[in-house]
């Protein structure tokens, strides 16, 4: 079971795999943007996996370089199997970009499950936070209902507990749904 972690280049994807996980250096950070080139898999046991895509956006790489992660992307998302949720990290100053929009559209009508990290929240007031988050809420609500989403900080460690718990309720979810045969079935 694979849960995939995307994003623009500069919004904090591997930062929030290292914060998560416990581990700085997990995954590779720079102050560069689009240091991801590659589908970074990460085991976390017990027949799970996280996913570190490469960044889509800003980043200092050749067009060429950027296509490839594009298509290589687009392979991931659409063939992958094992693939049961897709976190959306964003920078809460700059949410819901377009390709942050297509994504989620395209999970939601695809039955992933998606989740979107606000990341970043270390950088506002709470005020803004607040209504950043709003904001987000009633927009997810048209364009992939079934979405959720949750502020971050990978600096402060704040809402590191509340995406755990999202993604190890996705996991548990499958692997019920894989151990209950449907019902119609029959031995």
């Amino acid at each position: 079971m694979e849960i995939a972690i995307a994003g623009r280049s500069n919004a904090g994807k591997s930062t929030t795999l290292n914060s998560l996980t416990g581990d700085k250096r997990m995954a590779k950070t720079s102050k560069t943007p689009g240091r991801t080139q590659l589908l970074n898999v990460f085991d976390l046991g017990n027949n799970k996996r996280i996913v570190d895509l490469p960044g889509y956006g800003y980043a200092k790489v050749p067009a060429k370089v950027k296509a490839h992660w594009q298509q290589e992307i687009n392979r991931y998302l659409t063939e992958r199997q094992s693939l049961i949720g897709l976190i959306v990290v964003m920078d809460i100053r700059h949410p819901l970009r377009e390709f942050d929009r297509n994504l989620l559209a395209w999970a939601h009508a695809n039955g992933l499950k998606a989740h979107v990290l606000l990341n970043k929240a270390d950088k506002l007031k709470s005020g803004k936070i607040k209504q950043t988050l709003m904001a987000v809420e009633r927009e997810l609500h048209t364009l992939a209902p079934s979405a959720s989403v949750q502020t971050f900080s990978a600096m402060r460690g704040s809402g590191k507990e509340d995406l755990a718990r999202t993604l190890q309720s996705w996991f548990e979810t499958r692997q019920n749904d894989v151990a209950s045969p449907p019902e119609n079935s029959q031995p």
